[in-house]
């Protein structure tokens, strides 16, 4: 099937896009594993996980909205609602930025980091069964 999109100097080959096509395909897969492994032990989506780690990466804990909002593939509206949820639940609390008041800062609770540490080792357990466990040397 040949696709023109306007002006290309050298299209992918068939191979490079059944290529493409296979890793985003993996990658939804590699996924909906850690997904499901999640949930078996009770613990909250992979994106919970991931925005409060960026927190803690974050000097004093604590990091401006919308730089968070730059580190994860999160739209800004699902962010946001995203960080209520995580607000509600202890995690993390958000403050008015001391230094512009136009912004709010992340910043994370104790109950944020103890999150980190229950959700690390099925996390970790489930990227080496489902992804690294399957690497080859060649």
């Amino acid at each position: 099937m040949k696709v023109n999109f306007g002006i290309m100097l050298k299209p992918p080959n068939e191979e490079t896009i059944t290529a493409w096509a296979r890793l985003h395909r993996t990658h939804r897969q590699l996924l909906e594993q850690v997904e499901a492994d999640l949930k078996r032990q009770g613990l909250p989506p992979l994106a919970w996980y991931d925005v409060l780690l960026e927190v803690q990466r974050a000097p004093n804990k604590t990091i401006r909205q919308f730089e968070l909002g730059d580190k994860v593939l999160l739209s800004k509206h699902n962010l946001s609602r995203l960080l209520d949820r995580l607000e509600k639940q202890k995690l993390l609390r958000r403050e008015l930025c001391q230094e512009d008041g136009r912004h709010n800062t992340i910043k994370l609770t104790a109950a944020g980091l103890a999150m980190l540490k229950r959700i690390w080792p099925v996390y970790g357990e489930s990227i080496q069964t489902h992804f690294a466990a399957r690497l080859s040397k060649n």
